[in-house]
Order: structure tokens, then C-alpha cells, then sequence
């Protein structure tokens, strides 16, 4: 069993820190999220929602966001329709945390480490708010392509941003880089 351990160390280490880190900032987030009544939408969900009104307002001044006044979400007008809600799934906070997690992993020095998870944590979160524009517009023009839209398309967009940020990572500034280089 030693031998096992001793050969496959490296392996072990990276997945006891993705899941230690991701068990933690996952609880973190949870309990931020239980910090809110139920029907309450939280700020980030808010905040996400308010850039992607700035946003959708540099190129169309009829598009808004107005809270529901029953449900926990945020209401997406363009051209004054009603074309989309935003929840607390759309804030993109899942996806960084599962990005912020590998990168601990495969960690560096501290200093990097830490300057590529904030300049990725807010990569990803500008490209989300990009996202949900683009979306509530082509869903506007292209309303039966909404489940292949939201569904496969801006997935595959967000998760291709992740996978690229963590090979930009690992070949470049994690503990592993220099040995990819020779």
C-alpha cells in the first residue's frame, strides 16, 4: 500500500486540495447564501445582474432588469420583453469556485497564485455578464433556440473560458510549469 501511495503522491495531493478547497469555499458560499431570507435574492445575483443591465443598455436603451416581486430572481427585459430571469445559479460564483480550486491544487508561489485567481475570478465573471447579455439578445431574435442557447452553447463558452485558464495555469505558473518547459 506504501508503494502505491509513494507512486502515485502527486495525484493524491492535487485531489485532497481540489476537494478540501472546494468542500471549503463551497460551505463559505452556502452559508453567504443562508444568510438571506428565502425569497431574498443575494447581492452578488444583484450585482450580476445589474452589470448585465449596463451592459444590455450600451446597445439597446429598452432592455432593463426589474426584481420579481414573488420569486427570488431578477426579471431580463429586451426590447421591453420579457425574455429571461436571472437566479442565483447564473452569478457564475459555482464556476469560480471550481476554478479557484484547481488552481490551488496546482498551486505556485503564493504571489502568482493569488493574482491569477483574482484576475481569472474576474475574467470569468465579466465573460458571465457578457454571456447572459448575449443570451437574453439572441433569445429575443432566436426564441426556439433557447433550450440549445442556454443549455449547450454558453455552457460549452463558460467552461471552455475555465479549461483554458487552467491550462494557461498549469503550463505556465503552477509548481508543475518549469517541468513542462524543458
Amino acid at each position: 500500500m506504501k508503494k502505491y501511495f509513494t507512486l502515485y503522491k502527486p495525484f493524491l495531493l492535487f485531489l485532497a486540495a481540489f476537494f478540501l478547497t472546494y468542500i471549503v469555499l463551497t460551505f463559505l458560499y452556502q452559508h453567504y447564501l443562508n444568510s438571506f431570507e428565502e425569497n431574498e435574492i443575494d447581492s452578488i445575483t444583484v450585482m450580476v445582474s445589474d452589470n448585465t443591465e449596463q451592459v444590455m443598455r450600451l446597445f439597446n436603451n429598452q432592455s432593463y432588469i426589474k426584481k420579481s416581486e414573488i420569486h427570488p430572481y431578477m426579471k431580463l427585459f429586451f426590447n421591453d420583453k420579457y425574455v429571461a430571469r436571472i437566479v442565483e445559479g447564473c452569478n457564475v460564483v459555482s464556476v469560480i469556485i471550481l476554478f479557484i480550486s484547481f488552481v490551488v491544487a496546482f498551486s505556485g508561489k503564493l504571489k502568482i497564485t493569488l493574482l491569477f485567481i483574482f484576475g481569472g475570478s474576474l475574467l470569468i465573471y465579466v465573460l458571465n455578464v457578457l454571456r447572459i447579455a448575449a443570451l437574453s439578445a439572441l433569445i429575443f431574435y432566436f426564441p426556439k433556440q433557447e433550450p440549445f442557447l442556454h443549455g449547450v452553447l454558453f455552457p460549452l463558452y463558460i467552461y471552455g473560458v475555465v479549461f483554458m485558464l487552467w491550462l494557461i495555469w498549469v503550463r505556465n505558473f503552477s509548481r508543475y510549469a518549469s517541468k513542462n518547459t524543458k
